[in-house]
């Protein structure tokens, strides 16, 4: 198989050294299962960890598969899923309701792709419509062939749950609390010919420079950047989505966040023309349905990006409110200050504080599923002012009590 022009993704599956790794998955889709690779005879490479450089993270395994939707269990108020919003606007629900008489034909991308394209002002051939942000990882993984795969985290787990269901022997560089979960560059290894990081970054909440980012790209190396939350940081000041000057880059958007759509399945991936097409060959026929096309096409005009742009302004707003609420309970520690639509919080006995909180009625998110990350740490979700005072006050007497 040749591999896409100016990638530089090798199609051998043999490691540097010679070996070869069996890349066996185990555990998916199970509540306790676990998603790993039986390459033990590799050696640990020094980026595998932050703190133990001779530990091989891979040992550590977590449940890649688990996510904040089994949190929300009907009946608790929501603070464990980053979809904004209980439902779309009523514009967009008219929209997508009118596609419904569409549905006898098969889906056509054309327009949506075009909209798509002129929101990030590429062209359309760099451009593909997937269901969802996660079909995009799965797509990258099927499309190419690394040798030397890097996922930077803790980050959203599905990009290394598809590289690893896809055979793939992923390495992880694990950010620390002690670094703020900030990259420096130089950490990720000049071999490494697949980097995946998320900007901002689910779940620590840190947005990454522009600049820290486009320092990755290399000829001979696919960047792929998951700017999922992106449209949560007012004027997406470290976007990386209209850059076509870094070799190798691809940005993952998702619009099941903003405009709660998480149902619908909508996303796309922004790349080269080339790596587009190889992802194309990857994907079923009519992946993305009439609805979702038209939720990306409305979703990409002026008035909605509008629209995106003073929601993110409020929910920076109803973000520093929760920030404010959660410092001042003691035991409540934040590592990093929060640019997306979610907190990353630390509390002694956090797997205990989260049970005792849903007997309260509140869901959060359990972070110790997140690569790099314990089972003191919670991720928060940004709410309305009545929801966080009703929150942090449930919190705080689990935590003084």
């Amino acid at each position: 198989m040749t591999p896409p022009t100016g990638t530089g993704i090798v199609t051998s599956m043999m490691d540097a050294d010679g070996t070869t790794a069996d890349r066996t998955t185990q555990g998916r889709g199970t509540g306790t299962g676990h998603m790993r690779t039986t390459d033990d005879t590799l050696p640990a490479p020094a980026y595998a960890t932050a703190d133990s450089p001779n530990e091989d993270a891979r040992a550590a395994d977590v449940d890649l598969r688990h996510h904040g939707d089994r949190e929300a269990t009907p009946g608790l108020v929501d603070l464990a899923v980053n979809v904004r919003g209980s439902a779309p606007p009523a514009w967009l629900t008219e929209r997508i309701a009118e596609s419904l008489t569409r549905l006898a034909a098969y889906p056509d991308p054309t327009a949506a792709r075009a909209a798509v394209a002129a929101r990030h002002r590429r062209p359309v051939d760099e451009v593909l419509l997937t269901a969802g942000a996660a079909e995009a990882f799965v797509l990258l993984a099927r499309a190419l062939t690394p040798r030397h795969t890097v996922v930077v985290h803790p980050q959203f787990t599905e990009p290394e749950a598809a590289l690893r269901a896809a055979g793939h022997t992923v390495r992880r560089v694990l950010l620390t609390e002690r670094e703020g979960f900030g990259l420096d560059p130089a950490r990720i290894p000049e071999e490494a010919d697949l980097v995946v990081i998320g900007n901002p970054t689910n779940p620590t909440s840190v947005l990454h420079s522009a600049e820290t980012l486009a320092a990755l790209a290399r000829p001979g190396r696919v960047l792929v950047v998951d700017e999922a939350f992106a449209d949560t940081v007012p004027g997406e000041p470290e976007s990386l989505a209209e850059r076509r000057d870094l070799t190798g880059l691809v940005v993952v958007r998702s619009l099941t966040k903003t405009w709660a759509l998480a149902g619908l399945r909508i996303g796309y991936l922004l790349a080269p023309s080339d790596l587009v097409r190889r992802c194309v060959e990857a994907q079923p026929l009519w992946s993305v349905s009439t609805p979702a096309l038209v939720a990306a096409e409305a979703c990409s005009g002026p008035d909605a990006l509008a629209r995106a742009s003073a929601s993110a302004v409020t929910l920076a707003t109803d973000r520093a409110f929760l920030v404010e609420r959660l410092r001042a309970i003691p035991g409540v520690r934040l590592p990093v200050e929060p640019r997306a639509s979610f907190v990353l919080a630390h509390v002694e006995d956090g797997l205990k504080v989260r049970e005792l909180l849903r007997e309260r009625g509140f869901a959060v998110r359990r972070a110790d599923t997140f690569p790099g990350l314990g089972p003191d740490w919670l991720r928060i979700a940004v709410r309305d002012r009545a929801t966080t005072t009703a929150f942090t006050a449930a919190l705080e007497g689990v935590l003084t009590t």
